[in-house]
């Protein structure tokens, strides 16, 4: 395995993982190699810089990719590693960090059915579920739709709440109400107790929200499909991303009305840190 911070491995190190100094020296000592990185720019470089993974892959080899990239990039960088004989697999995974600590994400695949059979196994230890959306590309569409859903919840989550708190409600009643009603979401069941702790801490930058924002307009503007609340849902994140910076968690979106409003959306009762969503949803 590789990380550029050697903090990452560490503690992976630790337990039995044998570290690498380049994406291309962890390749040459595998037949497959499974990244996760925050932009398609990046995912570029560490598949086909000097150091890369194609430099180090045998042929026949798989490139699995999980981070969240657009189609057109899908496509183009399978291309690319197609011309060393090497077969990619997209393989991005929905759930958040918390279902990812505990191995419960579900991991939507793109590609030929027989790579996805041959790694299946390597997915499923890291995820519940593990569903096949179709050829390259499919994937990625799934994938980006999801986060625009999430993102869309988690405005919504904050109007809620802020609604009730100056409804004169109690915060932590009111989550709880909610999660028991009509108009639950898992954003709410787990987002929200990380803006009622305060914390923010989702594990997911606000440059990164912008990124898979913009890629779901653009996915309606090449399917021809109006995408007015995600649109709504652009226009606030990127005023939140020029007020609190590009490494601000998604969640600081709602800090947004706290601070127009001059109120807190802090309530007790929830922990610290959110480690995983209610034991009742892990199965979603």
């Amino acid at each position: 395995m590789h990380d550029r911070n050697p903090a990452a491995t560490a503690p992976l190190a630790a337990i039995g993982a044998t570290v690498a100094d380049s994406p291309r020296a962890a390749a040459a000592a595998a037949d497959a190699v499974i990244t996760c990185l925050p932009s398609p720019k990046v995912s570029e470089t560490v598949l086909t810089g000097a150091d890369g993974i194609l430099a180090g892959l045998a042929p026949g080899g798989t490139w699995i990719e999980m981070s969240t990239l657009d189609r057109d990039g899908v496509l183009r960088l399978a291309a690319r590693a197609a011309e060393h004989d090497v077969r990619m697999l997209e393989a991005p995974i929905t759930g958040g960090v918390h279902l990812a600590a505990i191995g419960k994400v579900a991991v939507l695949a793109g590609g030929d059915a027989d790579l996805l059979a041959l790694h299946r196994p390597a997915l499923e230890a890291m995820g519940r579920e593990v569903l096949h959306m179709g050829p390259l590309g499919s994937a990625a569409v799934m994938k980006v739709i999801t986060n625009m859903l999430a993102f869309v919840h988690l405005v919504a989550c904050g109007e809620a709440l802020m609604l009730a708190r100056r409804g004169g409600l109690d915060l932590a009643q009111a989550f709880h109400a909610i999660r028991a009603s009509s108009g639950n979401s898992f954003v709410h069941e787990t987002e929200g107790q990380l803006i009622l702790n305060g914390s923010y801490d989702v594990g997911f930058t606000m440059e990164m929200a912008c990124k898979d924002l913009g890629f779901a307009l653009g996915f309606g503007r090449t399917f021809g499909v109006p995408l007015d609340l995600a649109a709504l849902t652009e226009q606030t994140f990127v005023r939140a991303r020029a007020a609190y910076g590009d490494g601000a968690q998604s969640t600081s979106v709602v800090k947004l009305l706290e601070d127009a409003l001059g109120t807190d959306l802090r309530a007790p009762g929830f922990p610290a840190r959110l480690h995983a969503p209610p034991a009742a949803d892990q199965n979603r």
